[in-house]
């Protein structure tokens, strides 16, 4: 199985919850989209100063394991986006911008997203975990 982590579910895997746990466990290849990186990043800043460090430890032993890999945006990207911003507009269901960058990701490589934001079912393209 390949999956594609969603924000709140790449914080449940940091925190070991059972779950999600599991399926990384399970999992063939564990993809971490660049948004959810900069946005757990933000809630690192944001959050106790005094956890900074050991949050930021967790994530980075997280990140090195040999199943895990980071996706960024390229020009294929873009063109999912493109397509996916206007399907939504026209349906009149958008999501975030954010989360527009990583159902795009998740249809591009062919992943299914594990998620607890139940807009993405709105984006039918993407496979739910």
């Amino acid at each position: 199985m390949r999956i594609l982590l969603d924000t709140n579910r790449l914080t449940d895997a940091l925190r070991r919850e059972r779950s999600v746990a599991a399926l990384v466990e399970e999992a063939a290849e564990i993809c971490v989209p660049f948004i959810a990186l900069a946005e757990i990043k933000a809630g690192f800043l944001g959050g106790d100063p005094r956890r900074r460090a050991h949050n930021e430890s967790l994530l980075l032993r997280f990140l090195r394991l040999r199943s895990v890999e980071v996706l960024y945006a390229d020009r294929e990207t873009t063109e999912v986006y493109a397509r996916l911003f206007l399907q939504l507009r026209q349906a009149g269901t958008p999501i975030s911008t954010n989360d527009l960058w990583i159902a795009s990701l998740a249809i591009q490589h062919e992943l299914a997203l594990i998620t607890r934001d139940a807009h993405f079912a709105k984006v039918p393209q993407v496979a739910l975990l």
